[in-house]
């Protein structure tokens, strides 16, 4: 049973958050009472999901967004304070895995793909959050790096360094902002039962039995763990937390 937590009168923004780890924090949020702006690519996929949230007697809105374009990721921002008057908690979830590729030979669009998602984007997003809490001198953040922010692995060096790069942005953002009472985090996932690892296991890109021996604890981990430690890093609960990277990996960086 995860904790409760009351988040009334406060506003939430998660990316990525059509499908997978977004939309399970997401509906989190949504069921702790805040009001909550789904961002993602796939933006009928996510007013569908918003629109679900709202027949569940929640608050929320869905929107189309690309991460990797600043101007997109702006107006993002300016109409979730438009339509909710303030912006209180922030999920930078929204990111992509590529094939695994040997070093010598990754493509340079495939290096260049992978980073305008998941280390631009999360910039961009932090940076424009960042411009609405410090006017409000609250809030609190959490980016989405891996366990690919906290060790290397063969083949997958591009993305790795991707995840890592969210976490060098997340500890330094964290220690400007704590001054001003904005709390800045991320959580580091491991193996999850998400879309996006089952089209890795339908490519082949990745192996169940591997995958599951991996992480101590015997199993792939489920999106609502994620969203677990991410609610947890957006409450009063985690007041004195500031600029960690949370394994959520079933013991997988333990070792």
């Amino acid at each position: 049973m995860n904790p409760s937590y009351d988040f009334k009168g406060q506003v939430a923004l998660v990316t990525g958050a059509a499908k997978g780890m977004g939309l399970a924090t997401a509906r989190m949020f949504a069921e702790s009472g805040a009001s909550v702006v789904l961002a993602d690519l796939d933006g009928n996929l996510a007013a569908k999901e918003a629109e679900q949230i709202v027949r569940d007697g929640g608050i929320a809105t869905g929107i189309a967004c690309d991460v990797s374009d600043e101007a997109q990721v702006v107006a993002l921002v300016d109409r979730a304070v438009a339509e909710y008057r303030r912006l209180d908690m922030a999920f930078n979830n929204a990111g992509i895995q590529v094939p695994p590729t040997d070093a010598a030979d990754e493509a340079i669009e495939q290096f260049e793909r992978v980073t305008a998602i998941n280390q631009r984007g999360v910039w961009a997003c932090m940076k424009h959050e960042l411009r609405v809490m410090r006017d409000q001198g609250s809030g609190a953040i959490v980016n989405c790096s891996s366990l690919g922010g906290l060790v290397g692995l063969p083949q997958r060096a591009a993305y790795h360094g991707t995840k890592h790069a969210v976490l060098g942005m997340t500890k330094s953002a964290a220690l400007e902002y704590a001054p001003h009472g904005i709390r800045i985090n991320a959580v580091c996932p491991g193996t999850i039962d998400t879309p996006m690892v089952a089209d890795m296991l339908a490519k082949g890109e990745l192996d169940m039995a591997e995958a599951v021996r991996n992480q101590p604890i015997g199993r792939l981990g489920t999106a609502n763990e994620i969203a677990a430690a991410v609610l947890w890093l957006c409450s009063p609960g985690a007041s004195f937390v500031v600029g960690v990277a949370l394994p959520v990996d079933g013991g997988f960086t333990a070792q």
